[in-house]
């Protein structure tokens, strides 16, 4: 069993993959060893530096900051999932006029730092009359800046889907609009979905820089807590208590992800996609 880029390894081979992978592993837990070593020597694991969890107070801050946080993240992504949907059908047009502003500002915010944009629009658009405040100043920086990444998502899962689906729609006699909205929008979504995820997760990450601005998420009472002297400054227990939240929630949108694209397959599987369906079926038909 073969294929046109790799050849099943053979002994030889095998034997050299699995030393690489038995050297990767132990490599690995030698790392990890390494560093529970010195957090153990430095005293990392003492009771005193996880004592501040036990405060009532400190977890109603740490409550209200996880709050914020995902308050920062759902409407930056569904502010940023509107104009990157909104920038990808201005680029897939068909008029130069709309097609190039739209290519020119997504590639101009792309190249933009997501930490220089939330500093402009918190303490530089303040001095042209414009106040955001810390909240519309880290969303809309979020925004602008993850919209402009999900543009070329989109766009690149609708050039994917077969040039024939939107042949056979147009003979169907469908609008461009309904072309866009009932044939290729609902194929495209399946391919990109991964990457659009991908992408909500780094914005889910990077809502982190809002404490730069002051903005009191996770990342700012962290701060606080780790420079609490009574508690012999818990920075490294702070930071991993931290930590756990965000791959909990990461981990969360992925299965969310995941739920959702095993629906839309039972979905297609059912056959309740039917203009979908039906286009395929035309495109057969044109092509015999």
């Amino acid at each position: 069993m073969t294929s046109v880029l790799y050849d099943l390894p053979g002994p030889r081979a095998r034997v050299r993959n699995r030393t690489f992978g038995f050297t990767a592993v132990v490599g690995l837990v030698t790392l990890v060893g390494f560093i529970g070593y010195r957090f153990w020597v430095t005293d990392q694991f003492a009771g005193r530096k996880w004592e501040w969890l036990l405060y009532k107070d400190l977890q109603l801050q740490l409550v209200a900051a996880l709050g914020a946080t995902l308050a920062a993240f759902a409407v930056g992504a569904l502010l940023a999932l509107v104009v990157g949907l909104l920038f990808a059908i201005a680029r897939l047009s068909e008029h130069a006029w709309v097609q190039a502003p739209a290519a020119t500002a997504v590639e101009f915010l792309r190249a933009i730092p997501l930490v220089v944009m939330i500093f402009f629009l918190f303490y530089g658009a303040p001095q042209a009359g414009l106040r955001l405040g810390v909240f519309w100043s880290l969303v809309v920086g979020l925004t602008v800046y993850n919209g402009s990444v999900l543009a070329e998502i989109f766009r690149a899962g609708v050039q994917a889907v077969p040039r024939g689906q939107r042949e056979a729609a147009f003979a169907l006699g469908m609008r461009k609009n309904q072309v866009m909205r009932a044939v290729l929008l609902p194929q495209a979504v399946r391919t990109m979905l991964p990457t659009v995820v991908s992408q909500l997760v780094v914005l889910l990450k990077d809502s982190a820089l809002g404490f730069l601005i002051t903005y009191p998420e996770l990342l700012f009472d962290a701060r606080y807590i780790g420079s609490l002297a009574e508690f012999g400054r818990p920075i490294i227990p702070t930071a991993i208590v931290i930590g756990t939240v965000y791959i909990t929630l990461c981990v969360a949108l992925s299965l969310l992800a995941g739920y959702l694209e095993r629906r839309n397959r039972r979905r297609r599987h059912s056959g309740r996609e039917l203009p979908t369906t039906h286009v395929r079926g035309v495109t057969a038909n044109l092509g015999a």
